[in-house]
């Protein structure tokens, strides 16, 4: 069906809405398929319409679509099954259980089993896994939840959930316009003319009777092109769950390959298969009507008085009076754009000024933070800005990290001038890297790891000459990075290796800009050329899709709407005119020109997007701002004045904040009224470090030589020294002031101080309830999903607490506001390790939990068995000791794959599905305490009570690097003390936990980045562990006190007395010898203590986090140096 066609459908639902046709409307939703209707199904499933539900779901999916349709059915058919034996209608039960739910034991036999064994009992909450079923209302409630996840990630369902942006009354003021049109045709047309029917086009009769012919003879069907869809895609591989549909938005746009062919050149295989089939021409654009009349007045849809000017051409009352709702109705999913926003929206008000020092070229808003901005200026400077405090965190020069390893062709240009200009800037999708592309051959990516911590992650001699622009992309869920330049090419490398995947070449001129994008899983690249074409590439070697011009052949960029609907581009000619469009993909064609942009002399005029409603060009020394509606300019600014005649712009994520670059090397952030309030929030917190690096230059940390040992290490493996975080001596370009606005009083108001809790008012605790022996913890650790957990004590008896999903708490995860359930199933077993023939003084007991929380593996001293975490029944058991097991680790990519640190000192490499050991590797000289893999390095990384770190590879097992734990003068190690490790997100950094330390070293070559020393007066540190978001480091200690250190420079930002959580009894030494993070909320924690009590502790709402992060100093930045790491601890 034509893209047309397709909105007539959508004007035909909102006129049946309106006219309160329900059942019609819905039908006509089912059948075309193109809006799936989220209320009328929530109201469907809550009043328990079960044959209404599924015939609805027919119309957009089926059973065996996907995985994601198939949980949607299973759920919605689980639940009737369940309401029928809750009615103890078992005949009922039996004919679902026949007729729907047998076709799941295709897919999962065992299941379906289970499920018929629900009719053998009683009451079916006697099962296990339904204890916690209540009524049949709260029941649908849960279930709704889950359906809506389910419907909003499944591919079929994409772009179905919103209904499109309409003005009431659409279609009647397309009749409206039409009548009128017609009647302005007439060739003899009455001031009042009868107009009684749509049937028939309209004529005023002639004055003898007789009517002239119409001279629009087709029907409002015919009007419209018929636009021919793209042939299919083919099945793209992995980039598809599910076959491609004939019809594509992309389709349009794609033509047929020119005759010179484009090549692409494949530097490695991402997965992708060429596609299949041919693909369809271009659409020709639909014609406009006759102007040659000048009396006619062509009513556009964007004519707010369309009813009231159709009257002076005298068409009848009864026509021109077709009732028209005036109260606004809106239909599900609806918005109304003009009446939800206003230019009052838009950031106008000047809130901040920055001082970069030099021109700003390019800026980028952090996805996630919503006040951190990147900024690339015209001398390769770049820098990270909180502008809610105006610090300047970060700031690199331009520098080519290994000059030896880049082309001939670079090295001479950088031997000519060694000096780059930034092209783009760009942070990935997730925040956790930003590119930069430079004028001269090289692109950088930087990891970053929060507040100061920016750090080299991958340099890419990537064109030759200019790097003119660079984009993210997920194709075959592998993040990459696009990169165009001057030498015609556009190349796709692998964002963690930066090995190239792909060249695409058919680009006549230097290649000006990318944009990525996927509809319909459907994953496709535009680029733009300086000599104004456009193209288009789909991630395989069948050349350019698109060969087509952009307005007046300009140099363009294109971007699209928040929510990836609608598509916009902007540039400026040769000889200076600018132009800003909005295209129809669907038949490649400009859909709309935006007027107001000036002629200028030099230059590219940019742009940007922000809320799908707004667009904004900074033109002629200000900023425009256009409705995304409506071509005419809707508002401007001159942000107090200042601005260079061509500034560039870059709205945050939310549109409250605009970066404006300014004629005097600075940025202008400009602020809505709710971007006001985040500033105002921001100021008032106080003076919060974890968001500010120094008051100086952060020039060292990134790539300046210093005496002071230091950590800029990013995820490759580089010869390059490692550097302090600490400012350069004597650097001419001083920080600017950027506190302009600070006043000294309250400058001095804002000294940190080290956050420390003594009151249980002061944080939230929970003893977790115990009716088991309380017998002390041994190990502790949170389930994968949040919402239990698994505790190991001396007596070698698992326990396992879990919070149920209630009105007290929705989400069913842990939680310090409602206390958990010590679990148990009906038959009362436990789960108790093999202890037989074992010192339990001599074990080191241990477990590891599987990634769906299905099964645990543990062993304390004697064989290592493995549980069934939902009956508490022992699967197998295995390896009886000697040796003893004493650390256990899964395969991250292979769950059959465990890793075993065994007490004699080897860790074997197990499978247990061919119960079979598959290595044995030896080079610790004591027993193993401590396993981690990384998936991203391929390597095992172990610990020993001999305090030794070890690398192993896991392709071959065989061992890469082996190091000692520095120990503190004077601190003797005790000779069975356990190390344990354990990988920071990034998949490189290694947390090591010893007795006398926490320290932070870089995998596979274990150089030691940073080492925190712990006081004597303390105790040893009895555990440690990264935050879920590896931001902070939990650390408890034998004085029973807690510390928060960051993670990135292992300093401490909170002390949580023993007096905080637990109670006064002086007679007896507790505290806690294992520590567990929860796994997505990251300010909160378990501790497991000597008294066999389980705490969680969480901090108050009103704070939000543990504490206040402490400044940065001169000179106390990363060690490597246990002497320098030693010095810079906060005396307690």
């Amino acid at each position: 069906m034509s893209s047309l066609s397709r909105e007539l459908v959508f004007l035909i639902l909102q006129f049946l809405d309106e006219e309160k046709f329900r059942d019609t409307v819905h039908r006509l939703e089912k059948e075309s398929g193109f809006y799936f209707n989220m209320k009328y199904f929530e109201d469907s499933v809550a009043n328990g319409e079960w044959d209404e539900v599924e015939k609805y779901l027919s119309g957009f999916t089926k059973v065996d679509d996907n995985r994601y349709s198939m949980k949607i059915f299973f759920e919605i058919r689980k639940q009737k099954y369940l309401e029928a034996l809750d009615k103890n209608d078992h005949g009922r039960a039996v004919e679902i259980l026949r007729n729907d739910l047998k076709v799941f034991a295709n897919f999962n036999e065992d299941l379906f089993k289970e499920i018929t064994l629900l009719l053998t009992l009683g009451n079916f909450r006697e099962n296990e896994q339904l204890s916690k079923y209540g009524d049949t209302k709260s029941a649908r409630a849960i279930m709704l939840v889950e359906l809506k996840k389910l419907i909003e990630a499944n591919p079929l369902f994409r772009d179905k959930l919103q209904f499109p942006t309409l003005k009431n009354s659409r279609l009647r003021t397309l009749i409206n316009q039409s009548l009128n049109w017609q009647h302005q045709l007439c060739k003899n047309p009455k001031p009042n003319p009868d107009i009684k029917t749509l049937f028939v086009d309209h004529t005023c009769g002639q004055p003898n009777g007789a009517r002239a012919p119409s001279p629009v003879t087709n029907q409002l069907m015919g009007t419209m092109p018929k636009v021919g869809g793209f042939l299919p895609l083919g099945a793209h591989g992995p980039f598809q769950a599910a076959p491609a549909p004939l019809n594509t938005s992309l389709g349009g746009w794609m033509t047929n390959p020119s005759s010179v062919p484009h090549q692409a050149i494949s530097g490695g295989p991402i997965g992708v298969t060429a596609p299949n089939g041919s693909v369809a021409s271009m659409l020709k654009r639909p014609r406009t009507p006759p102007s040659n009349n000048p009396a006619m007045d062509y009513q556009t849809a964007d004519s707010e008085l369309v009813l009231k000017r159709s009257r002076p051409f005298g068409i009848s009352d009864e026509v021109n009076n077709v009732p028209v709702n005036i109260l606004p109705i809106t239909y599900p999913g609806q918005s109304h754009a003009h009446t939800s926003h206003a230019s009052d929206d838009l950031p106008k008000a000047v809130v901040a000024n920055l001082n970069q020092g030099s021109a700003v070229k390019s800026m980028d808003f952090h996805p996630v933070q919503q006040t951190l901005l990147l900024v690339g200026t015209n001398i390769g400077d770049i820098a990270v800005w909180e502008v809610g405090s105006r610090e300047r965190l970060a700031f690199r020069n331009f520098k080519a990290w290994e000059l030896g390893a880049c082309s001939v062709a670079l090295q001479a240009s950088l031997a000519n001038e060694y000096t780059a200009s930034v092209n783009r800037v760009m942070w990935s999708p997730d925040g956790t890297l930003f590119g930069v592309a430079y004028s001269k051959h090289i692109v950088h990516l930087y990891s970053y790891h929060g507040v100061d911590d920016v750090r080299d992650h991958l340099e890419i001699d990537a064109h030759v000459g200019s790097v003119s622009d660079l984009t993210f992309s997920y194709p075959n869920k592998q993040l990459c990075i696009i990169t165009c330049g001057e030498d015609k090419a556009i190349k796709v490398w692998d964002a963690v290796t930066g090995s190239k995947l792909y060249t695409f070449e058919g680009h006549e001129a230097p290649v000006y800009s990318v944009c990525s994008h996927y509809k319909e899983n459907i994953q496709f690249i535009f680029s733009t050329a300086v000599d104004g074409k456009i193209k288009a590439w789909l991630y395989d070697s069948m050349g350019s899709r698109v060969d087509y011009d952009a307005p007046g052949r300009s140099c363009t960029t294109m971007a699209y709407s928040a929510d990836g609907t609608r598509l916009f581009s902007c540039g400026t000619s040769k000889d200076g005119e600018s132009y800003i469009v909005e295209w129809n993909e669907s038949e490649g064609s400009v859909k709309r020109t935006y007027h107001g942009l000036g002629k200028r002399s030099v230059g590219v005029v940019q742009f940007d997007t922000t809320k799908n409603h707004f667009l904004a060009a900074g033109d002629e020394f200000r900023i425009k701002f256009w409705d995304m509606d409506n071509v005419n300019v809707l508002a401007t600014t001159e942000a107090e004045g200042g601005l260079p005649a061509s500034p560039c712009i870059r709205f945050n994520k939310e549109g409250m904040l605009l970066a404006v670059s300014t004629s005097e090397n600075g940025v202008k952030i400009l602020s809505n009224s709710e971007g006001i309030r985040l500033l105002r929030s921001i100021e008032h917190r106080g003076f919060d470090a974890s968001r500010v690096a120094s008051k100086a230059p952060v020039i060292g940390a990134f790539g300046a030589p210093s005496s002071v040992a230091g950590s800029s290490i990013g995820f490759t493996d580089r010869n390059a020294p490692v550097t302090a975080m600490v400012p350069l001596i004597g650097d001419s370009r001083s920080l600017p002031d950027v506190k302009p606005r600070m006043t000294e009083e309250l400058e001095k108001s804002k000294i940190w101080k080290l956050t420390e809790l003594s009151e249980p008012s002061q944080l939230h605790s929970l003893r977790l309830p115990d009716s088991l022996l309380s017998v002390r913890i041994i190990r502790l650790i949170f389930t994968n999903s949040g919402g239990a957990i698994l505790a190991l004590a001396y007596n070698a008896v698992h326990k396992l607490w879990k919070w149920q999903r209630n009105e007290r708490n929705l989400t069913g995860k842990a939680t310090t506001s409602v206390p958990p359930q010590l679990w148990q199933p009906s038959s009362g077993i436990l789960m108790t390790n093999d202890i037989s023939e074992t010192n339990l003084e001599d074990a080191v007991p241990c477990f590891a939990l599987s990634k769906n929380d299905s099964y645990v593996m543990s062993a304390s001293g004697g064989k290592i068995s493995l549980f069934n975490m939902m009956t508490f029944k022992t699967m197998t058991t295995f390896m009886p000791p000697p040796p003893a097991a004493t650390y256990l680790a899964f395969h991250p990519q292979d769950n059959n794959i465990i890793a075993i640190g065994m007490d004699d000192s080897s860790i074997q490499i197990y499978n247990v599905r061919v119960d079979e050991v598959k290595s044995k590797l030896k080079g610790h000289q004591k027993r193993v305490t401590g396993l981690a893999f990384s998936n991203v390095l391929n390597v095992l990384v172990s610990s020993g009570a001999d305090a030794q770190l070890c690398v192993w590879s896991t392709d071959g097992w065989e061992k890469q690097a082996s190091k000692y734990l520095q120990i503190p003068p004077g601190r003797a190690s005790t000779p069975v003390g356990q190390t344990r490790v354990q990988f920071h997100q990034n998949q490189t950094h290694v947390l090591v936990v010893h007795e006398t330390q926490i320290a932070i070293y870089e995998a596979p070559k274990l150089d030691c980045i940073k080492q925190w020393i712990s006081w004597e007066s303390s105790g040893s540190i009895t555990d440690a562990t990264y935050s879920c978001d590896s931001q902070s480091i939990y650390a408890c200690f034998e004085d029973g006190s807690v510390c928060i250190l960051t993670a990135t420079a292992l300093r401490l930002r909170c002390r949580i007395n023993p007096s905080a959580y637990l109670p006064s009894t002086p007679s007896s030494r507790v505290y806690p010898l294992v520590i567990a993070a929860h796994p997505t909320e990251s300010n909160q924690f378990a501790l497991g203590l000597t008294d066999g009590g389980v705490h969680v502790l969480e901090p108050l709402e009103s704070e939000g986090k543990w504490g206040i992060m402490p400044p940065v100093e001169n000179g106390a930045g990363p060690s490597a140096n246990p002497a320098a790491a030693s010095s810079d601890q906060p005396s307690r």
